[in-house]
C-alpha cells in the first residue's frame, strides 16, 4: 500500500512519524512525508523517503493573520489534492502541527481515509479541528483531554512511536551504578533546548555534596545563545560537561545516562519510558493547554520521574532531588524500572497495524493490544 504521513516540523511531531515510516517501509509499503521546511531540515530523519513541502498557515484569533493563514491552508490543500490525484494514497496519517492541516483536508475532500495520531495527553489544535472526520484517532495516553465524548469511539491507545534504537535500550540492563561509579546525567530541553535548564542545572549540580559532585559526568543540550555561558558555568564548577545545541545520536546518549533532566514533551516521555530511564521533569509552563504537565503525570504517578513545576525549579530543589535519587543505587534502578513499566515499546507496530486496517476499511479497534475507547477517561476525570 501507499501512505502519506503529514507532520508539523518539530521533533515532537516528526520523530513518531519517522518511527511509523520505518515500520511501514519494513512491511513493504510506500511512504511519502508532507511537512514544512523545518521538518525537512531535521537531521537523521526520513532519509531515503520522498518529502513534499506544502503551503500551510496558522489559524489565529488575529483577523489579519487569520485571513492570511486560511488562504495559505487553502493553497496547500490544492497542492495536496493535485499530489494525491497523481498517486492516490491508501490513507493519510496526521501527526499534528499546522503543516499537516492542508494534507488532511485534501484527503477528506477526496474521500481518502485519515488517521490522526495524538502524541500528547491533551488533543492538539489541528487534531481537534480534524477529529470529527477521521477514521481513527491513535492516542499515546489512556486519558486524553479536550476530546469530545462523540470522538472517544474512534480512539485506540497505541502509545507514541519511538526509534527502534530507543526501544532496544529498554531490553538491556540499566547502566551499572554504585556508590563509587560516575553519575551520568543527560540534560535535554527538546529540539530547541531550554534557557531555564542552562541557567538552573549547572548551579544545581554545584549545590550537590562534594562526594557526589566529583562523580558527575554531564551531557547537556543548550540553546545556541546560551551554550558559552553554560560552558563557563561548568568550567568554574570543575564539572566535566559535553555541550551541544542538538543531540543527533539520542539513543547513544540515553544509553549511557543514569538520570535525565528535561522538559516533558511527548517524544521525551515516550523515549524515557521506552528506554527505562529515571527523570526529573520540568514541564514547559507556556505549552498549549499545559499539555506537558499532563504528559508527565503518568510517568510521575508510576514513580519513574520527579516533576518540578518551573516556578519551583531552583538550584537547591534540583540538588535535593538528585541527592535523593542517587543516594541508593538500588533505588535509582527501581525508579528506572518504574519508568519502563509505563512505556509502550510496540507503539510503531500497533500504529502501523491500525493504519493498515483503516486503509483496508476494516474495524480499527481490532488492532493489537490497544485499550478500548470506553476505558478512556473524559477530560477532567480523576486520575
Amino acid at each position: 500500500m501507499h501512505f502519506v504521513l503529514a507532520a508539523g516540523g518539530t521533533g515532537g511531531h516528526m520523530i513518531p512519524a519517522h518511527a511509523l515510516a520505518a515500520e511501514l517501509k519494513a512491511r513493504g509499503h510506500g511512504v511519502l512525508l508532507i511537512t514544512d521546511e523545518r521538518g525537512k531540515r531535521i537531521p537523521g530523519l526520513f532519509e531515503g523517503t520522498p518529502v513534499e513541502v506544502l503551503q500551510a498557515g496558522r489559524i489565529t484569533k488575529n483577523p489579519i493573520a487569520l485571513a492570511k493563514g486560511v488562504l495559505s491552508v487553502l493553497a496547500g490543500r490544492r497542492e495536496a489534492r493535485a499530489l494525491y490525484q497523481r498517486g492516490r494514497p491508501d490513507a493519510v496519517v496526521g501527526f499534528g502541527g499546522y503543516p499537516a492541516f492542508p494534507a488532511l483536508l485534501a484527503a477528506r475532500s477526496l474521500g481518502i481515509p485519515t488517521v490522526l495520531h495524538e502524541q500528547n495527553a491533551v488533543l492538539g489544535r489541528v487534531n481537534r479541528l480534524l477529529a470529527g472526520g477521521a477514521a481513527a484517532i491513535a492516542t499515546a495516553y489512556e486519558r486524553i483531554e479536550r476530546l469530545k465524548p462523540s470522538q472517544r469511539a474512534k480512539c485506540v491507545l497505541v502509545g507514541n512511536p519511538v526509534r527502534e534504537a530507543i526501544v532496544r535500550l529498554g531490553e538491556q540492563p540499566f547502566p551499572p551504578f554504585d556508590e563509587f561509579s560516575p553519575l551520568k546525567i543527560l540534560v535535554t530541553g527538546g529540539s530547541q533546548g531550554a534557557t531555564v535548564l542552562g541557567r538552573v542545572v549547572p548551579r544545581g549540580l554545584g549545590e550537590l555534596q562534594p562526594v557526589l559532585r566529583h562523580r558527575l559526568q554531564v551531557v547537556q543540550q543548550c540553546r545556541p545563545d546560551d551554550i558559552e555561558k553554560v560552558r563557563e558555568a561548568y568550567r568554574e564548577l570543575e564539572i566535566p560537561a559535553e555541550l551541544m545545541t542538538y543531540i543527533e545520536d539520542m539513543p547513544a546518549k540515553l544509553a549511557d545516562a543514569h538520570l535525565v533532566i528535561g522538559r516533558a514533551g511527548a517524544s521525551t516521555i515516550a523515549e524515557l519510558t521506552a528506554a527505562g530511564r529515571p527523570a526529573i521533569l520540568i514541564p514547559l509552563p507556556i505549552a498549549t493547554d499545559d499539555h506537558q504537565t499532563a504528559n508527565a503525570r503518568e510517568m510521575a504517578r508510576a514513580g519513574g520521574a520527579r516533576m518540578i513545576p518551573q516556578p519551583q525549579f531552583t538550584p537547591e530543589t534540583l540538588a535535593r532531588q538528585i541527592e535523593v535519587l542517587a543516594a541508593n543505587p538500588e533505588a535509582l534502578a527501581d525508579v528506572a524500572a518504574r519508568a519502563l513499566s509505563v512505556g509502550r515499546p510496540r507503539a510503531a507496530q500497533d500504529l502501523a497495524d491500525l493504519v493498515e486496517r483503516v486503509a483496508n476499511k476494516q474495524a480499527p479497534l481490532l488492532v493489537g493490544p490497544a485499550v478500548a475507547p470506553a476505558k478512556l477517561k473524559p477530560a477532567g476525570a480523576a486520575a
